[in-house]
């Protein structure tokens, strides 16, 4: 057998929002956000699989017979599920992050365990020692920041932004490195100095609705204002609004984050993959732990081009494939209307999720009826079509195909 039904697991982060996850599971709304609804093998939060038998572990299920279940070439380089597939709306902002290399990953992760860290640690860097590349594709229009803007449009803004003006001769003198490095290891009374005013004068434009979510005196704004702690201490973070870029993203396109490059979800749904990582280094927009030296030893301070994925269907035309450099993953978007059939031989394991409508999976003699918001797992080799009696749109992950 090598089609299964999966059920993922829900994460309730405080800064997820409250309907769209229930929603497009069919669980009911709660007074409990729904940040992230994970799909995979993360030891953390294992996704459960259905058997003729019963119910077990994702995980489990790979370890019983783990070149059948992900394929021996996904087995042979990763010796696990590469992938963690996630759906995430995001009503606040995340904190401003980087992900370390692979690399690098391997020796924080052993230089935190001999140091005796605790894995759950709150001053723990890193959770595992994989690397973290990432894709979104956005559900709705997302808006995201990512990366160091051009060096002529920073120093325009440090200039037109009148708090910011002693910033201008750090930036023209130590580059991005320098400023950031500034910015970070400031302290919070001189942090207070120059945001306070900032957010003084950004406040009342933002509650009376008159600035632009493509401008970052809104996201600052907004940073304070959804900041409980921010009429005492405010976030270094905001810093980072206006240095990096605001990208907005309509539904369909995706952003590939690589190592080093710093980002934040600002607001919106979206399909996201992964490696199967856990590994965050933050630098602000958070209460959650701050290690400055390991993240200015990971970030890439160079000027970031902000570049929408917008995919490429394959030859029938009803997969869009969003193409990105890390070997760990690929993710599609498949759309049929009644009548096509998608049919797929699975090179290495795939999870696949329905957003809409409704279709059928068979494989092999199996078939499985899905909903809205329900998943299949199919194993290394599955020979699987999928059909709609009407419309259906479906996201699926697998190991990059290049691989």
């Amino acid at each position: 057998m090598k089609l299964f039904r999966l059920e993922g697991k829900v994460q309730h982060y405080a800064w997820g929002g409250f309907k769209y996850i229930p929603e497009l599971l069919g669980q009911p709304v709660t007074d409990k956000p729904s940040a992230e609804y994970w799909m995979g093998a993360h030891p953390s939060a294992p996704s459960t699989i259905t058997l003729a038998s019963g119910t077990t572990l994702l995980n489990q299920l790979i370890q019983e017979d783990p070149t059948n279940a992900v394929g021996p070439k996904v087995w042979d380089k990763f010796r696990e599920l590469p992938f963690l597939f996630k759906i995430l709306d995001v009503k606040d902002m995340l904190s401003i992050q980087v992900h370390p290399t692979k690399a690098e990953a391997e020796k924080g992760f052993a230089r935190e365990n001999e140091e005796g860290i605790p894995l759950n640690a709150p001053n723990r860097n890193y959770k595992d020692n994989n690397h973290k590349p990432e894709i979104m594709v956005a559900l709705s229009e997302f808006y995201l920041l990512h990366g160091f803007l051009p060096e002529a449009q920073l120093l325009d803004i440090l200039k037109n932004t009148p708090e910011f003006s002693s910033l201008v001769p750090v930036f023209e003198k130590d580059g991005y490195y320098g400023l950031y490095k500034h910015v970070m290891e400031m302290p919070q009374e001189q942090v207070e100095t120059m945001l306070r005013p900032l957010a003084d004068r950004l406040v009342p434009d933002y509650q009376a609705g008159r600035l632009s979510k493509t401008t970052p005196a809104f996201w600052a704004a907004r940073a304070v204002v959804n900041d409980p702690q921010s009429s005492t201490k405010l976030d270094r973070g905001i810093f980072s609004i206006y240095f990096f870029n605001i990208m907005k993203v309509e539904p369909g396109g995706a952003v590939f984050q690589d190592a080093g490059i710093p980002h934040a979800y600002l607001e919106g749904q979206n399909v996201e993959l992964m490696a199967n990582s856990d590994n965050v280094l933050r630098g602000g927009l958070t209460p959650k732990h701050i290690d400055v030296p390991e993240l200015l030893k990971h970030t890439r301070f160079e000027a970031v081009t902000p570049r929408i994925i917008n995919g490429d269907l394959n030859a029938d035309g009803l997969e869009k494939i969003y193409p990105t450099p890390a070997p760990d993953f690929e993710v599609s978007k498949i759309q049929l209307k009644a009548g096509d059939t998608y049919k797929h031989v699975a090179k290495s394991a795939e999870i696949i999720i329905l957003m809409s409508g409704n279709a059928t999976v068979k494989e092999n003699g199996t078939s499985l009826d899905l909903q809205k918001g329900q998943s299949v797992f199919t194993a290394y080799q599955a020979s699987y079509e999928i059909t709609t009696s009407s419309e259906a749109v479906l996201f699926k992950a697998t190991a990059n195909s290049n691989l």
